[in-house]
């Protein structure tokens, strides 16, 4: 069956892009996903109290509406992280927007948080059933108040998700990155932690933000500091990059943030950064570049409790998450592992 559901794939390749998405998310709603079952024991895993099936998830920017969280969840992966959302419905930056780069493996996407806004987001997922699923959040481009609208989107969503993210890290919503800046994030992550106590307790789950692989000496540790401080779960490295590796696409010169297998470098080096700076205090997940067992290894070896993916599935199909699962439990049976968690920091 996967055979037939990457073949499917293949075919998603003759239209553009965005559409591709869009036919992909319709035909998943129709329930022609495909389905593997998500435990893994050598792979189950907890990360900041998340019970996790298998350590294998789904990166935001797939199921932005939170429409197929469940099909996701069937097709094999441990958990699925939608969004990002904002409070307002947005169109999101002029089209084209999104550009498969093939030669690469890898894609370059400007869509400025296009999403249908936090109430259709949060009708969909009060509905959702077994199975860890994240809540992505970010800022309207025209908010006045920025960290305002992290706040609205956490309130929102309150008891819905597993969890949540900040996204201060798209390249894509202008000056949205400035907010890695110390004195931003302090007041970003004090708001927010600050509303999240008074909400109640029973909807309490973890909180991760997420970050660019572009950061510069010192800001490193600036933000775990931060994160640390201000008392969240774990950091999400990393999103898009703005960078420019070496490419052959004819699309490289694109604006917009690139993310496959150019990402990859960048990012494994970046969680062994963080995974330093951490020293073991949060939580790190490790997302950008993967698309092979060996990369979800080197990522967890790196520091990475747990990885995700989404631009590899462009390439690979929907079959893909099976197959690196099943690479990445061989591998660590190879080095003596008894689950995945002994060998997270093993480097």
């Amino acid at each position: 069956m996967s055979l037939l559901h990457d073949g499917v794939a293949r075919v998603l390749h003759l239209l553009d892009a965005e559409t591709a998405h869009g036919v992909s998310i319709s035909a998943l709603e129709l329930g022609l996903g495909s389905r593997a079952p998500a435990s893994e024991p050598i792979l189950a895993t907890t990360v900041a109290g998340l019970a996790l099936p298998n350590c294998v998830g789904l990166a935001p920017g797939y199921d932005k509406n939170a429409q197929v969280f469940g099909p996701m969840l069937a097709s094999g992966f441990g958990f699925v992280e939608c969004g990002t959302v904002t409070p307002l419905p947005q169109a999101g930056n002029p089209k084209p927007r999104l550009f498969r780069l093939s030669e690469d493996q890898a894609v370059i996407n400007r869509m400025g948080f296009n999403n249908a806004g936090l109430e259709a987001f949060a009708g969909r997922l009060a509905r959702r059933g077994p199975g860890v699923v994240g809540a992505n959040i970010g800022a309207n481009k025209d908010a006045e108040d920025r960290i305002g609208d992290y706040v609205t989107g956490l309130t929102r969503l309150w008891g819905l998700a597993s969890y949540f993210t900040l996204n201060i890290s798209s390249p894509n919503t202008p000056g949205l990155r400035a907010l890695q800046t110390k004195a931003a994030l302090d007041e970003l992550l004090g708001r927010t932690m600050e509303a999240a106590k008074a909400l109640p307790a029973e909807g309490r789950v973890p909180l991760f933000l997420k970050v660019a692989p572009d950061l510069e000496d010192g800001e490193v540790e600036a933000i775990v500091e931060s994160v640390v401080a201000h008392g969240l779960s774990g950091i999400i490295v990393s999103n898009t990059t703005i960078s420019r590796p070496p490419l052959k696409s004819p699309h490289a010169g694109e604006t917009g943030g690139l993310s496959g297998a150019p990402l990859r470098d960048l990012a494994q080096a970046m969680m062994g950064v963080f995974h330093q700076a951490a020293a073991g205090r949060v939580a790190l997940i490790g997302a950008g570049g993967i698309a092979s067992g060996a990369d979800a290894y080197a990522r967890i070896r790196a520091g990475a409790s747990a990885v995700q993916l989404y631009s590899a599935l462009v390439y690979g199909g929907p079959g893909l998450v099976v197959r690196i699962r099943r690479d990445l439990a061989a591998r660590l049976r190879a080095d003596g592992f008894g689950a995945v968690a002994d060998a997270v920091g093993a480097n």
